[in-house]
């Protein structure tokens, strides 16, 4: 089983940009797909990016797709999200997310979540 823990997170500017980290544990990264899901309060949990195990194809959602870039570093056991020009409305709880696959990972089929670290932007 593996053991995830963001970092990372704090308050921003909308414009400003913000790199978030998640470690990972117990397991090698290399095993799963890894990714990014977000919940702003009131809100449903949203698919943010995933990249796979060992080409690294990414895949993002619709409302971060060209401001978000997702990587890994599989010998270090560590996935990235680096976030630009955040907007107010990307104020949420960033939990990080592995999955045996893109599929499952982007259907919330997770096999080990994050606990999360909260993102705040301001205007």
């Amino acid at each position: 089983q593996v053991h995830l823990v963001e970092s990372g997170g704090g308050l921003v500017q909308a414009g400003g940009s913000l790199r978030l980290s998640c470690a990972a544990s117990g397991r090698t990264l290399s095993t799963y797909a890894m990714g990014w899901y977000r919940q702003a309060p009131g809100k449903e949990r949203e698919f943010v990016a995933g990249i796979t195990r060992s080409d690294f194809v990414t895949q993002y959602g619709n409302s971060v797709n060209g401001r978000f870039t997702i990587s890994r570093d599989n010998a270090r056991d560590t996935v990235f999200l680096q976030m630009n020009n955040v907007k107010l409305e990307d104020t949420a709880v960033y939990s990080c997310a592995s999955a045996m696959n893109m599929e499952r990972l982007t259907k919330g089929v997770v096999a080990c979540w994050g606990k999360g670290t909260q993102v705040t932007v301001s205007s």
